[in-house]
């Protein structure tokens, strides 16, 4: 360590010590460090102990000036550098001989020195014996270094103040480090005080509030000002509190270090909104508990669906059952229609009822599945059977449809077809849904004894189909949401006309399945409406192709039928289907239940099963199993029967190993193409 001159007879008090050196020691330290130079005062707080553990003066001297991480030397009364050590050196940039004699001033901004700061510290030293301080410092080469700067009062054996010592580190590196960390953390603090979707908040060791975000308020309705400092109990109902919710989530998080939970919570108006929340534990560097960071989410609208999806699965599956329910009457129905239809000797009268009763038979099948397709209507999957249908054909079932109602209120349907024949490509029974549909509105909300207007039109690329009638009209308002599902205008819902409000969203949803779509005009309320369907043609390669034939007469009539087993617990359905295969000239065995059916199947080998799903002893698919574990079937085919008709029944059934999914009441022509694939009579 380097001194200038200074007074002799010095001794230095150390701060650690009561010992003070004699003159002769610090002569001889200073000796050493100046070359040698007359003492001067300095500050040799580590002498004491390195006296005791046997150091000399050169090693003493050596230790300071080794010191390369602080700058330590020793100023004048005046402020003057009188010594200078290895630290110094490089964190100043100075040698010994450029800096001791000079002002400490020189290492402060030229603003530090215009406000008389070096000098502030020199008077704050002197007065209470320390002044510590940080701020920006100056190298020799003019750049900045952030320091930690500590001066302290040297006194002589009389406790006289004889200059300063004065300790310097370069803390711009830790700055640096400390200050990113602050951007870091202050980024954080923004973003989560920003954060709007999630109320996001720290709790202390106790649970109670720190700190409050934006979301916070948003979520919870509370300001700053009336949350902290509250426990977060404040936001759990009454049963949760009871079961003392608030506190095992807090333990729950120190033993596992996190805990997540949903649940209603309350907000500051009383009212409850579904949360999830994440409650995190936050240790120190010594895993000290310092508190909770917590995390609150409002998930009522999710919530809100989940339900909603639980609820639509419900309706599904009652629409489902009750689907099934209609369609097992149903099924003895159509297989008694068929049989009346074998007999060619009915007379012409009952024939006609005959055929009318096939007419709403099949209608109200249709009707059935609808309850099915509104199960799925807001995912459009209704199943079309794509053929290509004459219009005129359509229109002329529709008005035959809603002719007990138009005949009731003695209305007239008058139409006007295009002159040549027209086409589209599309499912015939839901074309005329459509349109069976719009004409029941039209007569439901006309006049007695008006006239409601069926026209089709031909444009270059499409057909019109409008359904027009003098009758009450539709608001503007009701025009907007006409075709919403469950809308109906007001002014409609008197006794006996209101309904569910489906009808219209099933008819847009079938046009637009067709690639078409459907309007509503009215002038207004009793100006009547008009409904506009808009389809496209079909093309020429949709024009029907030869069907098959069924060979049938002359092998049956000569005996030669199918062997069929009908297993059904309906007995009218079972009865009347084999009735019906019978006079198709069909040998049939009936059982009723599954346990019976394997018994008339082993007795009576058959080339075609037709084995209903519902059974009340053990369901199709367990007589199925049971068929095949006993080798019964052989090369039979088997089809399931059953009321049930959506895709994933069907693929179930065809998973289960049936060969064919029948829907009750059966579609003749359906099993007539079965029956002529097992018996392998195609023409």
């Amino acid at each position: 360590m380097v001194s200038t001159d200074c007074a002799a007879d010095v001794r230095i008090f150390c701060a650690c010590s009561s010992k003070y050196d004699s003159r002769s020691r610090i002569a001889i330290i200073i000796r050493t460090m100046t070359r040698p130079r007359a003492a001067a005062p300095t500050l040799d707080a580590a002498r004491p102990a390195a006296n005791e553990h046997g150091l000399s003066d050169a090693q003493y001297h050596a230790l300071v000036d080794a010191i390369e991480d602080c700058a330590i030397f020793m100023l004048d009364l005046n402020g003057c550098i009188t010594t200078w050590n290895t630290g110094a050196r490089r964190i100043k940039g100075y040698e010994a001989h450029e800096i001791i004699g000079q002002h400490l001033s020189r290492f402060y901004t030229a603003e530090s020195v215009a406000r008389g700061w070096p000098q502030y510290e020199l008077e704050q030293a002197y007065a209470t014996g320390r002044f510590e301080d940080e701020g920006w410092r100056v190298r020799k080469d003019g750049s900045l270094f952030w320091a930690n700067v500590v001066i302290t009062a040297a006194r002589d054996t009389s406790g006289e103040i004889i200059g300063y010592a004065k300790y310097t580190r370069d803390l711009t590196t830790k700055r640096a480090e400390e200050e990113k960390l602050r951007l870091s953390e202050e980024r954080f603090r923004l973003l989560v005080e920003s954060v709007s979707d999630y109320a996001i908040f720290m709790l202390d060791p106790s649970g109670h509030i720190a700190s409050w975000n934006t979301g916070a308020m948003r979520i919870k309705g509370y300001q700053p000002s009336e949350i902290l400092g509250k426990h977060f109990s404040l936001f759990y109902g009454p049963e949760d509190l009871a079961a003392n919710l608030p506190e095992i989530e807090l333990q729950t998080a120190i033993r596992t270090g996190r805990v997540e939970n949903e649940g209603w919570r309350v907000r500051k108006d009383g009212s409850l909104f579904w949360a999830n929340v994440v409650i995190t534990a936050v240790y120190d560097e010594h895993r000290v508990l310092r508190g909770f960071a917590k995390v609150t989410r409002d998930m009522s609208e999710r919530k809100r669906l989940e339900q909603l999806e639980v609820s639509s699965r419900r309706i599904s599956e009652f629409l489902a059952t009750l689907a099934h329910e209609l369609r097992n009457p149903l099924a003895p129905v159509r297989n008694a229609i068929g049989v009346m239809q074998m007999d060619a000797d009915m007379p012409p009268r009952v024939a006609a009822c005959r055929d009318i009763i096939d007419r709403q038979t099949s209608h109200l099948g249709r009707l059935v599945d609808d309850l099915l397709d509104m199960g799925r209507i807001t995912t459009g999957k209704i199943d079309l059977r794509m053929t290509r249908a004459d219009v005129s054909d359509i229109v002329a079932r529709s008005i035959e449809l809603v002719r007990p109602s138009t005949d009731e209120r003695a209305q007239t349907v008058a139409t006007t077809m295009p002159p040549r024949p027209a086409y589209v490509m599309g499912d015939a029974t839901r074309l005329v849904q459509v349109v069976q549909n719009l004409l029941s509105n039209a007569s439901k909300f006309s006049p007695r004894a008006s006239t409601i207007s069926v026209d089709v039109e031909c444009e270059a690329n499409a057909l019109l189909l409008k359904v027009i009638d003098t009758g009450r009209g539709i608001s503007q308002k009701g025009l907007m949401t006409i075709f919403d599902l469950f809308v109906q205008e007001d002014h409609y819902l008197n006794p006996g006309e209101s309904g569910l409000g489906i009808g219209l969203t099933l008819c847009r949803s079938i046009v637009e399945l067709h690639g078409g779509s459907i309007t509503a005009a009215s002038g207004g309320p009793n100006l009547g409406s008009t409904f506009t369907v808009r389809l496209p043609y079909a093309s020429d390669d949709d024009a029907p192709r030869p069907h098959r034939v069924l060979a049938q007469s002359a092998e049956m009539a000569a005996g030669n039928g199918v062997r069929v087993v009908v297993i059904d617990d309906n007995r009218d359905s079972a009865d009347s289907l084999a009735m019906l295969l019978q006079m198709k000239g069909h040998d049939v065995r009936i059982a009723y239940h599954g346990k019976e059916g394997i018994e008339v199947v082993r007795h009576f080998p058959p080339e075609l099963i037709l084995l209903d799903l519902a059974l009340p002893d053990m369901d199709g698919y367990a007589v199925l199993r049971m068929l095949r574990s006993l080798r019964l079937i052989g090369r039979a085919k088997v089809a399931a029967m059953t009321g049930f008709g959506q895709s994933s029944d069907k693929e179930r059934s065809a998973s289960a190993g049936f060969d064919a999914h029948l829907v009750k009441p059966v579609d003749f022509d359906e099993l007539d193409r079965l029956l002529e694939r097992v018996g392998g009579r195609e023409a």
